[in-house]
C-alpha cells in the first residue's frame, strides 16, 4: 500500500490545510491573502487507514487521505497540531463531534451563523466544541476584506448576486494556519517557498 510522506509524523486530531484549485478556492485563498483554501482534521483508522475529517462540496465527509491530498494543487499541504499535542480522550471527544455534524450541507456563502457548514467553520466548530479551543478568527465580510484593500470585488460581487454581506460573520482556513494554538509539524515540498 503506497505511503504518504506526512504519514510518517501524522497524529489523530493534526489539521491539514490544503490549496484547492478551482475558481472558487482560488478566489478565497486570494481574497484572505494566503496560500491555503481548504482544511480538514485528521483521524486513524485500523481498517481504513488515515482519513480527513472535512466539510466539501456537498457535505461533511471522511475522505481517505491520499483523496483528501490528491485535491490539493501540487499536493500542496501543511499540517499544524494544537500545541502541546492531544490526549486520547481529546482525540476521541474530537471524533465524536466530527461524526455529530457527518452529512450537514455546505455552505456557499461561508455564512458562520448558518446551519450548514464549510470547512474553516467545520474545524472551528469541532475544535470549540471538543476542547474548547477557539482555532481561527471570527470575523466580518468587510474586516476580512479590509485586509487587502485593493483586491477587486466583482467575482464576490457577482457570487453573492450583486450585494456582498459586509457584516456577515465567517471563519477563513487563512485565519486557522496562523493561529498561534498551533504548531508546523509539515509541509510540503510545494508548501515551502
Amino acid at each position: 500500500m503506497h505511503t504518504h510522506p506526512v504519514e510518517s509524523v501524522l497524529q489523530p486530531g493534526d489539521i491539514l490545510f490544503t490549496s484547492i484549485p478551482n475558481f472558487l478556492y482560488r478566489r478565497v485563498a486570494r481574497a484572505t491573502g494566503s496560500q491555503t483554501s481548504h482544511v480538514g482534521i485528521a483521524f486513524f483508522d485500523p481498517k481504513k487507514g488515515w482519513l480527513v475529517a472535512e466539510s466539501a462540496v456537498p457535505t461533511v465527509r471522511y475522505s481517505t487521505l491520499a483523496n483528501f491530498i490528491a485535491r490539493s494543487d501540487n499536493g500542496w499541504l501543511v499540517v499544524r497540531r494544537l500545541r502541546g499535542g492531544l490526549s486520547g480522550d481529546q482525540v476521541q471527544a474530537l471524533r465524536k463531534q466530527c461524526d455529530l455534524r457527518m452529512g450537514a450541507l455546505y455552505h456557499l456563502g461561508f455564512h458562520f451563523l448558518s446551519k450548514r457548514q464549510f470547512c474553516s467553520k467545520f474545524v472551528y466548530e469541532t475544535y470549540l466544541a471538543a476542547l474548547g479551543e477557539e482555532i481561527g478568527r471570527l470575523e466580518t465580510f468587510e474586516n476580512l476584506f479590509n485586509h487587502l484593500p485593493n483586491q477587486p470585488l466583482i467575482f464576490w460581487r457577482i457570487w453573492f448576486m450583486g450585494k456582498i454581506p459586509w457584516q456577515r460573520l465567517t471563519v477563513t482556513p487563512a485565519s486557522q494556519i496562523v493561529s498561534a494554538k498551533l504548531d508546523t509539524i509539515w509541509k510540503s515540498p510545494s508548501a515551502l517557498s
